[in-house]
């Protein structure tokens, strides 16, 4: 039998339910039994019993487990990058209980078999919830639908070949007509391979200043018009991944007005950086989509505020030294970021970009929403899924400390705020920080 469990004093913040306040949170055999406010009249329950564990929260952030519905696990094929087991802990390490896998891993996850072994590695590991996206077509080849059914029987949520673009337009519409019956979502990698081939880096002043080929805005403006549209033509259900231009937010936006059945995410590295980073050559900041325009940043930015984008996703995509200590055209797109997200959007907090409650959002109820999973909230009878956060710690970013096995993080160096202290699945603790 699990331990009781109390979560005492701290600040509740749970945007479902607009819970803001000090509260009591007792947790039963995995579940939420009761939240009680302190300062309220209501009879509160025991806190004596000898069964029951107390956490003493005062003064720390009480918030749903945190929600990341883009990750790269790289397991099976890829294990030097990265494993589910050492994802799992760095999603532990940075507040994560529920992640989304991308399916481009080796074999790819395009039938049930990979599917389970997924799912059974992460039992393994007993850390967070791991939830496979399957992929759209069968090698990631834009040329045959998978078997989409099975694979969601075998425990898939949504089905994507992120990192590749789907490229033919009469295959979008296919995978999103089969999609659509079972109430998944399609995930696009909105890049058109045409206008990004051979491209770097944005195209435009900087790029143009450094000497490298770029990649147009339009490359991505022109996949997301035409999936809205196929969107449209089917009742599909659309998430646009790692949104990054304005001309994506605009698009997004008139779609949502339309009533279009569309979703989308951006990355903390699109809300935070510029291609201006890029002068460095550091290929930390090699990514795809890659760093934009400050124009873009201002744009995603409030595209996020005013709900056109919907939450905050990480893209973790582990990359080895050898992949990415080496001459920037040769390096792998993509970096870490389970580990630093919170803290990276803590910091536009602190700009009076954001609000608080606004990335707990972000961060929670809205990515749940957007993958209709049941997580992201704090209500009784809900699985105790719990992050704990002492929003006044400053800690630098190190490499040597990142639980992912790989550090290709663009925040190394930098020193941040908000870090993650406790992390709790189904009432029990699998982080402490």
């Amino acid at each position: 039998m699990k331990k009781r469990l109390l979560i005492r004093g701290g600040r509740l913040i749970d945007p479902a339910s607009g819970m803001d306040g000090i509260y009591n949170v007792y947790v039963r055999e995995g579940r939420l039994e009761a939240i009680i406010e302190t300062a309220s009249d209501e009879t509160d329950i025991t806190s004596t019993a000898a069964d029951l564990e107390i956490i003493e929260a005062a003064g720390l952030l009480v918030l749903p487990g945190l929600v990341d519905v883009h990750t790269h696990l790289r397991e099976p094929g890829f294990e030097y990058k990265e494993t589910v087991a050492t994802g799992a802990l760095a999603a532990a390490a940075g507040g994560f209980t529920t992640i989304l896998t991308m399916a481009n891993t080796l074999p790819v996850n395009d039938n049930q078999s990979v599917t389970r072994y997924i799912i059974r590695k992460a039992a393994e590991a007993g850390l967070v919830k791991i939830l496979p996206i399957g992929a759209v077509s069968i090698g990631l080849s834009g040329q045959v639908l998978t078997e989409m059914v099975e694979l969601k029987e075998a425990g898939c949520v949504a089905f994507s070949d992120d990192g590749i673009s789907v490229a033919n337009p009469a295959f979008m519409r296919q995978a999103l007509e089969y999609a659509a019956p079972l109430g998944l979502p399609v995930i696009t990698h909105a890049e058109d391979p045409e206008l990004s081939c051979g491209g770097t880096m944005n195209e435009g002043t900087v790029s143009t200043v450094l000497g490298l080929k770029g990649i147009p805005v339009a490359a991505e403006d022109v996949v997301v018009a035409r999936d809205i549209e196929l969107a449209k033509l089917t009742g599909g259900r659309v998430h646009v991944a790692h949104v990054s231009t304005a001309g994506t937010v605009e698009l997004i936006r008139n779609a949502k007005q339309e009533g279009v059945n569309i979703t989308a995410e951006v990355t903390p590295h699109h809300l935070v950086f510029t291609d201006e980073a890029l002068r460095s050559y550091d290929t930390n900041f090699k990514m795809s989509p890659p760093l934009r325009t400050a124009d873009d940043v201002r744009a995603v930015r409030e595209g996020l505020k005013n709900g056109t984008i919907d939450c905050v996703a990480t893209d973790h995509a582990p990359h080895s030294t050898i992949e990415k200590d080496i001459e920037w055209s040769a390096a792998a797109n993509g970096v870490v970021g389970l580990e630093t997200a919170f803290s990276a959007l803590y910091g536009l907090v602190s700009e009076g970009v954001l609000t608080l409650n606004e990335i707990v959002a972000f961060f929670t109820i809205n990515p749940a929403r957007a993958m209709s999973l049941a997580a992201g909230v704090l209500k009784v009878g809900s699985a105790a899924d719990i992050t704990l956060i002492d929003l006044d710690k400053n800690w630098t970013v190190e490499a040597e400390t990142l639980r992912s096995r790989s550090k290709n993080s663009p925040f190394i160096g930098q020193t941040m705020k908000a870090r993650v202290l406790k992390t709790i699945v189904d009432g029990v603790v699998i982080y402490n920080g």
